[in-house]
């Protein structure tokens, strides 16, 4: 068996081969191929669809529960900040510089560490299987999604996202709601008691105004944004519509559907149809659910045994896509994501390898 500080100085070249190799959502055929080959040398074999490849541990046994082990190797384009070549991994300061080595290279590659050191184990309580994932900044349909089918039915997950090592209980999901409010159209020299602009001030202040009853210990209450509003062609002409899109933070309370039936009730009346506004709404999309754990799930529990502490997140992963138990938890920090001269501390990583091997040890042992 390889020890810790082997794989940790491995997990750092990979990660360094990564971050020179560009993945931005849906074009990550040439990270895929790294990880295929960190396979290879381990030698595991695999399977890949698409850009995503995964893996199962050496004793694999149907009648065990199966944990899963999560992250992506796609990202973001780079900002306009950048000082630094983006695909260029500059190691200073003790810091490792470069696109995705946040989020989420040093993840990832800290997991596939950890799969690496209890894939030949023996007499696991739990099957092991590792997906390194794709699309996951873009929420595409060739992501982590689109593996599930392939898998085993998954009891819990470790998705792997900068948390500082702490332990993320719950995650917010997200409901996207395209709006639009209807009125007359006409000229602007013309009374018109139907402009759908006006109409749309009393929408916009439903949403600004209402609140969900169910409030999350954890993720706290449900959040309605309307972030986008788009009217009209020129000065003189009054439009037949006005568009709105509402960004929905999910808290755990509430599944997307349950927001959606409240905004837009299946009944006469309720929700915005109580303004007597014509309007349309229609989500872009319906998976992306709000996540958690209990805090006295044996995994959680064994990571405040070694001093971690819980909180609930508000920023979306691939979670969202999972209808099993899922904690959170990786090496990075959240607020360098997407950030100009992205970067993870090099003891970030030997750190996250060894506290992703004591959880999973003391989590098989309870």
């Amino acid at each position: 068996m390889k020890t810790i500080a082997t794989l940790t100085q491995e997990a750092i070249v990979l990660l360094k081969a990564l971050i020179a190799t560009p993945s931005f959502s849906s074009e990550e055929e040439q990270t895929a191929l790294l990880i295929e080959q960190w396979f290879q040398q381990n030698s595991i074999p695999f399977e890949r669809e698409n850009n995503n490849i995964w893996a199962y541990n050496q004793h694999f046994d149907a009648v065990k529960p199966t944990l899963l082990l999560n992250s992506h190797h796609d990202t973001v384009k780079p900002n306009q900040g950048y000082t630094n070549d983006p695909f260029e991994p500059i190691e200073k300061d003790g810091k490792l510089f470069g696109l995705g080595s946040n989020d989420a290279g040093g993840c990832l590659v800290a997991l596939l560490a950890t799969f690496v050191h209890f894939y030949a184990q023996e007499n696991l309580p739990y099957n092991l299987v590792m997906v390194a994932s794709a699309e996951e900044e873009s929420s595409g349909k060739n992501g982590l999604n689109s593996v599930l089918k392939h898998l085993p039915e998954i009891d819990c997950a470790i998705v792997g996202e900068p948390t500082l090592m702490q332990l993320a209980i719950a995650e917010k999901g997200l409901l996207v709601l395209d709006v639009v409010v209807k009125g007359t159209a006409s000229h602007a020299a013309h009374h018109n008691p139907d402009n759908p602009i006006y109409n749309a001030m009393p929408i916009i202040s439903w949403f600004n105004s209402y609140q969900f009853e169910k409030i999350s210990e954890v993720l706290g209450p449900v959040k309605m944004t309307v972030t986008q509003i788009n009217a009209g062609k020129q000065h003189n002409v009054v439009p037949a519509e006005c568009h709105l899109v509402v960004d929905i933070r999910v808290n755990d309370c509430y599944s997307n559907a349950e927001i959606l039936d409240t905004i837009i009730p299946p009944t006469p009346k309720g929700g915005v149809k109580d303004l007597e506004v014509e309007v349309v709404v229609t989500p872009r999309s319906m998976h992306l659910n709000a996540s958690s754990i209990p805090v006295s799930h044996p995994l959680v529990q064994a990571g405040i045994a070694l001093g971690r502490t819980t909180y609930g997140s508000p920023t979306l992963s691939d979670q969202s896509v999972l209808s099993c138990q899922s904690l959170k938890l990786g090496p990075g920090e959240t607020l360098r994501s997407h950030s100009a001269d992205e970067f993870i501390y090099i003891n970030e990583i030997e750190e996250g390898i060894e506290l992703y091997i004591k959880i999973l040890t003391d989590f098989f042992r309870s």
